[in-house]
């Protein structure tokens, strides 16, 4: 029986988050005005993506896009729902030894989802923006891609290998620069397995999606 070892990685997003806020606050300080933002629009931005789970909690992350529209009711009130659909890519990176150390290899995992946010947005001073919510998400396609002690190959998922619906909550805060304009951060935290195989759960183990967003946000209707 081949018994496998993932190589853990540490998957720090404490040092992502502090870096953006940052980020964030000279982008803040600089703008000459600010509005309650955008109600309706385009938003696109960056993913670092990983598959976590009871035995596969620090894998190697994948970095990644979302893009897609979004709108926010009642643009007048501080409290609202904040409505999304996004084309996003996760996944992550699997290094595994076989046959006692004798043989090692690695598995890209790169999955893409159309996803749907439902969020509560909560405006403070209309300049900071806090979501929080849940999503669901329907898998479209994805690749495997394999390098290593047993030779390299890439191909097209077999989607009943995965899990077709994911869901888990999600969080996240923006910055409102001018009417139109938010930039912003977001952490989703899957609770669904999304390996529904025998064979590939005892490589990565129970594995569900964790992701963390950086967008920018570009619309129409503010205030």
């Amino acid at each position: 029986m081949v018994r496998t070892v993932l190589i853990k990685r540490t998957f720090n997003m404490k040092h992502a988050y502090l870096n953006l806020v940052a980020l964030c606050g000279a982008l803040l300080l600089a703008a000459p005005t600010f509005s309650q933002g955008p109600t309706f629009g385009l938003k696109g931005g960056l993913n670092y993506t990983n598959l976590a789970g009871l035995d596969a909690d620090d894998n190697n992350a994948r970095v990644g896009f979302n893009a897609g529209v979004f709108a926010r009711t009642m643009p007048e009130s501080p409290v609202g729902v904040q409505l999304e659909l996004l084309y996003s890519t996760k996944g992550n990176r699997t290094t595994y030894n076989a046959f006692f150390g004798l043989v090692e290899q690695d598995v890209d995992f790169n999955l893409n989802y159309l996803e749907l946010p439902v969020m509560a947005s909560i405006r403070v001073m209309d300049v900071v923006d806090f979501q929080i919510g849940g999503y669901a998400a329907y898998l479209l396609s994805g690749k495997v891609k394999t390098s290593g002690d047993l030779g390299s190959g890439s191909g097209e998922i077999d989607k009943s290998d995965f899990t077709s619906l994911d869901a888990g909550i999600v969080g996240g805060i923006g910055f409102n620069v001018g009417e139109n304009l938010q930039i912003g951060m977001r952490y989703l935290h899957g609770l669904v397995d999304v390996i529904d195989d025998s064979t590939l759960s005892a490589v990565v183990g129970d594995a569900q999606n964790r992701c963390l967003q950086v967008y920018l946000a570009v619309g129409v209707g503010g205030n």
